[in-house]
């Protein structure tokens, strides 16, 4: 095996994956910031966008599981490029939308390609990448997403007037076909020898098969649901309504948005990287995957209490502010969150847990999208802040009592 290609051809694949989550999340963002443009050719409520954004998180939710388990079933190469090439077709359908069902109906496929996007995304760094360099590996990986969302207002506020938002919609397909042909070119026969698969890493043995029962069996299992239950909504939240909360409630204009919006993206694909560098550098020090992964998220847990000063702030680059330091602090916590899954479940059951945490966590957010539309039509956003504080330091502390110790579990070794 050469030795160079041992190397870089791994950390080549991360660097694809890192592209197949910036397209994901440029490609759910768009709508996000030209909403505001389509509700002049379409009339589009409060409700009716909420409707719309669930539509996304119902298809997000049905096949975050079931795409993670057809991933553990018949691999990452076949089920990244078929989500990629599903929810592509979904995006450019948006162009062709003429009403509020319609979107709904684009939004749920959108969804249910971009479902199976992240367990797989996972279960290859796993795959590619030992347990030394895992977590960086893995938050370059997620990272990508935030650098999606930082491109989409960017896109939108230069595009949407020279195209229209019917043709934003058509942009990125091009671009994600292009990343199946290299998908599916690097991860050959002779690639996959550059694999971690079947090598034993810190003393660990060969992968077991497991059941999807044993997981669902698993008490640790269901404290990962349960944190994402409490903390996934709020991402949603900050992810589609914060546009709509500074033009409506803040009386901000789209141009400023679009200069502003990007600014949490960056921050939180900075955070991604840094919050799996030091987690490793931790794991390198203490030799304790526990204390790697809990001490990031724990500071992590704290910084996001910055979003409860969001109320009383009118300035629209102190509100980007204090968001950029609650995204800053949910890069560290998601990279450690992931990698935990997998330093727990191991290489064969991490994709169906990662999808399992992911279907629950969007079914949370579904009806919590509801209640947002309901709080904001009939009160305002302040209580949203309150709660978008404080679920973090809630699952950290649900982590801290309920899983004592991250450690690969004897039923997946």
């Amino acid at each position: 095996m050469n030795k160079k290609e041992q190397t870089y051809i791994p950390w080549l694949v991360v660097g694809l994956l890192f592209i197949v989550t910036a397209l994901s999340f440029l490609d759910r963002q768009v709508l996000s910031m030209s909403i505001i443009r389509i509700k002049e050719d379409i009339p589009i409520s409060d409700s009716d966008y909420s409707w719309i954004t669930n539509g996304f998180i119902v298809g997000y939710a049905l096949m975050f599981t079931l795409g993670g388990v057809f991933i553990d079933k018949f691999g990452t190469k076949l089920g990244l490029a078929l989500s990629l090439a599903i929810w592509t077709i979904a995006s450019g359908l948006h162009s062709i939308a003429t009403s509020v069902s319609a979107f709904v109906i684009f939004r749920f496929i959108l969804g249910i390609g971009e479902g199976a996007c992240f367990p797989g995304v996972i279960k290859s760094v796993i795959e590619w990448i030992p347990v030394q360099k895992r977590s960086l590996a893995t938050g370059i990986a997620i990272g990508g997403s935030a650098i999606g969302a930082v491109i989409a207002p960017l896109m939108v506020i230069y595009l949407l007037d020279s195209i229209g938002w019917r043709s934003l919609f058509l942009v990125t397909p091009v671009i994600s076909f292009i990343w199946i042909g290299f998908w599916l070119f690097f991860n050959n026969k002779k690639n996959s020898a550059y694999k971690v698969r079947g090598i034993p890493l810190s003393g660990s043995q060969p992968e077991k098969k497991y059941s999807f029962k044993a997981v669902l069996k698993n008490k640790n299992a269901w404290i990962f649901i349960f944190m994402r239950i409490l903390f996934d909504p709020i991402f949603y939240f900050l992810m589609f309504w914060i546009p709509k909360f500074m033009n409506e409630s803040r009386d901000i204009s789209l141009e400023l948005i679009g200069k502003l919006f990007w600014i949490p993206f960056l921050v939180l694909g900075i955070s991604n990287i840094l919050g799996g560098y030091i987690s490793d550098k931790l794991f390198f020090k203490t030799q304790s995957i526990d204390k790697a992964r809990k001490i990031l998220m724990g500071v992590a847990a704290l910084l996001t209490l910055s979003v409860l000063f969001v109320p009383g702030i009118d300035s629209a680059y102190a509100v980007i502010a204090l968001i950029s330091l609650f995204f800053f602090a949910h890069g560290i916590w998601i990279t450690n969150y992931s990698t935990a899954i997998g330093d727990v479940f191991g290489m064969k059951a991490t994709s169906t847990m990662f999808g399992l945490t992911g279907t629950f966590g969007a079914i949370s957010a579904f009806f919590a999208n509801r209640g947002i539309a309901h709080i904001v039509t009939n009160y305002s956003y302040d209580p949203l802040w309150l709660w978008a504080g404080l679920m973090y330091p809630f699952a950290f502390v649900i982590l801290m009592v309920f899983i004592p110790k991250i450690k690969k579990l004897d039923a997946f070794a």
